[in-house]
């Protein structure tokens, strides 16, 4: 029960049809070389950024130009690809920050909107506030992929572990975290999340995050990281554009789970 797998790590801009085309030559070379499941980050194509606040390039989801061609190149590649996010219209006129995870038969598997909005203020002019222009999601989503199953969550998600926890308890041998995580924050606590995360749980993380300097000036941490249910870094993507990849061993996760039963070892207790 082991694959490759391969994250994608790179800057999008405002053109959508630009990122589309550095997404699409990424993914050939990362499937390539051998990779089954190939992830990109969090609004891995069409971003702007202005005064604290993303402007993803959204369309409904049965226009949006990325998903047909992501879809037929997941079928002709045969391999399983999680497109991290793009932006979707929402009905009240905000955006969802969805997730798309497809299958080598080019169809849509599953879907995750954004549950957890980064709305925050870092001090020194530094604030960001994603509710002003996105929808927050309602649904956790757990899928098949590949050998084993995914549970699928976004960048700011990573911060509340009972997502995380839930979709392990379920039976998720790997958890989902494509991001754009800012410099400022990725410096102090992306590595230390993303490890946890992994230990908490006995799961793989797998995390493709956006790198440099978005349109509009925010700061990207990059170190797009897979890291195995002991909570080893297996591959880091550094802060350049390119691509990571490691070795999925899903039986490690079941033997990192019998070493260290925690799932089955929740108690209740009063606040």
């Amino acid at each position: 029960m082991s694959f490759r797998a391969a994250l994608i790590q790179s800057t999008a801009t405002p053109d959508l049809r630009h990122d589309i085309g550095v997404l699409t030559a990424m993914i050939r070379e990362a499937a390539g070389q051998g990779a089954a499941l190939v992830a990109t980050p969090e609004y891995c194509a069409g971003l702007d950024t202005r005064e604290g606040k993303m402007f993803p390039v959204a369309h409904e989801e049965q226009d949006h130009p990325l998903l047909p061609a992501m879809q037929a190149l997941a079928g002709e590649l045969r391999i399983w690809l999680l497109i991290g996010s793009i932006g979707v219209k929402a009905p009240d006129g905000r955006i969802f920050n969805r997730s798309f995870l497809i299958g080598p038969d080019g169809l849509i598997a599953a879907r995750y909107d954004k549950i957890h909005l980064f709305d925050i203020d870092l001090g020194q002019g530094r604030s960001y506030h994603e509710s002003a222009t996105i929808a927050a999601g309602t649904m956790a989503t757990i899928a098949p992929c590949v050998e084993g199953r995914i549970g699928l969550s976004i960048c700011y998600d990573i911060r509340f572990p009972h997502l995380y926890r839930a979709y392990a308890q379920a039976g998720a041998e790997m958890l989902a975290a494509p991001a754009a995580f800012t410099k400022v924050t990725g410096e102090a606590h992306w590595h230390v999340l993303q490890r946890a995360r992994a230990i908490e749980n006995g799961a793989y993380v797998l995390a493709p995050a956006q790198c440099g300097t978005l349109a509009g000036g925010a700061q990207c941490f990059g170190h797009s990281l897979i890291v195995d249910p002991w909570g080893r870094v297996l591959a880091d993507g550094g802060d350049t554009p390119g691509i990571v990849m490691a070795e999925i061993d899903l039986e490690q996760v079941h033997e990192t789970r019998r070493r260290i039963p925690s799932l089955a070892h929740d108690r209740a207790f009063a606040p």
